[in-house]
């Protein structure tokens, strides 16, 4: 997808978050800011977007978002527990209705047979829903990876917002 669709999501989510009163944050490990930075590009963003964390060191994640070390051990931080875990404790956290959290391996190096570049796993964590939690393999190289990732993510919270895409 191109940098115009990135754009064109961001405005979606905005407009239907803005629609429903709904409130988000973002926990970006993999994108590094690159969904948040799509959000505040569109005009009125400060009504929907809440905060955006950059967890990136599982120590952070740990401390802003209450990820229990024990499950980096048994899982590691690119898992569906880590993600989960991540969007849940971020929506306890935030003062809002829905969050997003996302953490891969982006690359070139850093990939396992188990867990390739390109793996991410994005989760939507919803007040009185159950987390939604998926896993992807984006192709390409890292700056395909990370965009696909956003893009996806902001997908993911409109679908959640009852919006198909």
């Amino acid at each position: 997808m191109s940098w115009a669709a990135l754009e064109q999501r961001a405005r979606e989510v905005v407009e239907r978050c803005r629609a429903a009163g709904v409130r988000l944050a973002v926990a970006e490990a993999c994108t590094g800011g690159l969904i948040a930075a799509s959000l505040t590009g569109v005009p009125g963003s400060s009504a929907v977007l809440e905060r955006g964390l950059v967890p990136y060191s599982n120590e952070s994640k740990e401390e802003l978002l209450g990820v229990p070390r024990e499950l980096f051990v048994a899982h590691g931080a690119v898992s569906p527990e880590g993600v989960r875990a991540m969007a849940e404790g971020l929506l306890a956290r935030a003062p809002v209705q829905l969050t997003l959290a996302e953490t891969g391996i982006a690359g070139p190096t850093g990939g396992t047979p188990s867990k390739p570049v390109g793996l991410v796993f994005l989760a939507v964590a919803r007040q009185d829903a159950p987390t939604v939690v998926e896993r992807h393999v984006f192709p390409g190289d890292r700056d395909a990876v990370r965009h696909g990732a956003a893009v996806r993510g902001l997908e993911l919270i409109l679908e959640q917002l009852g919006r198909e895409t």
